[in-house]
């Protein structure tokens, strides 16, 4: 089968993001680091800046959708219900990542900054869409909403524990997952909790 542009250029991200995360120390998230790396594997300077427009934003929103479909290749979701699955890929998500931790800590800190609100938040939507959708959820009325607030926060407070976590297997950090989980009792009930407290949720567009 032939490669779409966008095939093409999702590839070739791909390939320039990989040569800057196998680096030894990772030099951060900028054209000018990107460069510098892809002169060394013998490649034109100037493909950081065809291939990332917008910098540094541009190139962290595309190391997120890559982790975003590794995770759904990697995550096994045989056999389970739907915490069980909504867990597996959580888990898959940090395997993905456990390798990059310092970019994905340096990713974060640039996301926290005021002007990248919008792209943090588009970020954290599609990565909770991700899992939702890879998890079997087919939901287009109000739990759609719920759904993913109830899971944004689940999944954000987990990854900013994983930055802290030193253990190889992130060990820590799925204990404190499966601690969230359970005291959630089921995602069901958290969006059920949620859904009450929003008594405009009958006006909310049907996200379809």
């Amino acid at each position: 089968m032939t490669d779409t542009p966008d095939d093409s250029l999702t590839e070739a991200r791909d390939a320039a993001l990989a040569c800057l995360l196998a680096e030894p120390d990772f030099p951060g998230w900028s054209l000018a680091a990107l460069a510098s790396v892809l002169r060394r594997h013998g490649q034109a300077e100037a493909e950081a800046a065809r291939l990332f427009p917008g910098g540094a934003p541009d190139m962290i929103a595309a190391f997120t959708a890559s982790a975003d479909r590794r995770m759904i290749a990697c995550a096994d979701l045989t056999g389970r219900g739907l915490t069980g699955r909504v867990r597996a890929l959580i888990v898959a998500r940090l395997a993905v990542m456990r390798p990059h931790k310092e970019a994905v800590r340096r990713a974060l800190g640039r996301l926290a900054r005021r002007r990248h609100a919008p792209l943090a938040a588009r970020l954290l939507a599609a990565t909770v869409d991700a899992i939702w959708y890879a998890a079997g959820d087919q939901a287009t009325d109000f739990s759609w909403y719920t759904k993913r607030a109830t899971l944004a926060g689940l999944y954000g407070a987990t990854l900013l524990y994983w930055l802290t976590d030193p253990s190889a297997d992130d060990a820590a950090t799925l204990a404190f997952l499966d601690r969230r989980l359970a005291g959630l009792k089921t995602i069901g009930q958290a969006r059920a909790r949620l859904q009450r407290a929003m008594p405009c949720a009958g006006r909310l567009p049907s996200p379809s």
